[in-house]
């Protein structure tokens, strides 16, 4: 009997749509398969692997800060996206958008060296803890979605996250919680510049933003940073619509997949109405192209991983 590599999925058309997607591809001889290096797949960060509300994670991170600071910015009090932060205006926060946070980001964190920035983000989601659940939230991943990352991995994909989120934020820490190496990860990021310190050479981070890795931003971070157009990509919002789109593009077998919040018991249930994660277009045309989509109340019979990393 064959070992389940994927145990916390439910029998079901998405899991049979994974395994078959996996077998075909990597049976040597066979029709649709794809040799080891062009075996390419990318994962959405928020809200695929991991929590996504009551706000983006990394959003929780930069609002102290921006609290903090606010004496010295007096402008922030009628500036978006620092008002809605300083009012707790979470959808005016939405509203922002990836760009918002970028902004945010840039305020409370240039002058950094990428080493302090990297410190920084990693103590934080070493204590961080999710409002609702009380559990850190490197243990707010789901763990359905850590075995079909090792599940690629043991048949010889390329896993990478391409994350809107910070693509330092996320690197601090991705090695840990998803065995991703930060080599792998790709997401919005801020210009960096080279300085001689007295302590040494430094990269120091810029207010000036580089990438916002979000939407049709998606395929030029993955062509700019990875060079391959892949042949699976996993999603849960219309943020990654574009990523979904441009790896459907490419000729011979793909896999294409949506999560979908349906579990207001265990986790959260939203859509196409949610200030954070919002999903109706991508949901629209998963449907009509046949793509999957992940039910998280039938699909998926655990949730959250219960070890932490």
């Amino acid at each position: 009997m064959m070992m389940d590599r994927l145990p916390s999925w439910n029998d079901g058309a998405a899991k049979r749509a994974i395994v078959d997607f996996v077998t075909r591809t990597t049976a040597e001889g066979g029709p649709d398969y794809v040799p080891a290096p062009d075996r390419v797949a990318l994962f959405d960060n928020d809200g695929t692997l991991w929590v996504e509300q009551p706000m983006y994670t990394q959003l929780t991170f930069v609002l102290d800060d921006v609290r903090r600071l606010a004496p010295q910015h007096p402008e922030w009090a009628s500036t978006e996206p620092f008002k809605s932060v300083l009012e707790n205006d979470l959808v005016g926060l939405a509203a922002a958008g990836v760009p918002g946070v970028m902004k945010l980001l840039a305020a409370t964190q240039c002058g950094m060296t990428t080493e302090e920035f990297n410190k920084t983000a990693g103590d934080w989601v070493e204590k961080a803890r999710h409002p609702r659940f009380d559990r850190l939230y490197t243990q707010c991943v789901y763990q359905p979605m850590l075995e079909l990352i090792d599940y690629l991995k043991a048949n010889d994909f390329e896993v990478y996250i391409v994350t809107g989120g910070g693509v330092e934020f996320v690197r601090a820490w991705a090695q840990r919680v998803y065995g991703v190496p930060p080599r792998r990860v790709v997401g919005s990021s801020l210009k960096t510049k080279f300085e001689l310190r007295d302590a040494g050479p430094a990269l120091i981070r810029t207010p000036e933003i580089n990438l916002v890795n979000d939407g049709p931003g998606k395929p030029v971070g993955i062509h700019e940073f990875i060079g391959k157009q892949p042949i699976a990509a996993f999603g849960n919002s219309d943020g990654d619509l574009e990523m979904l789109q441009w790896t459907a593009a490419g000729t011979g077998a793909r896999l294409l997949l949506l999560v979908h919040h349906t579990d207001s018991e265990r986790e959260y249930a939203y859509d196409a109405h949610s200030a954070f994660g919002m999903l109706s277009k991508a949901l629209d045309e998963a449907r009509s192209r046949g793509w999957i989509v992940v039910d998280m109340k039938r699909d998926w019979n655990t949730i959250f991983s219960s070890v932490s990393p």
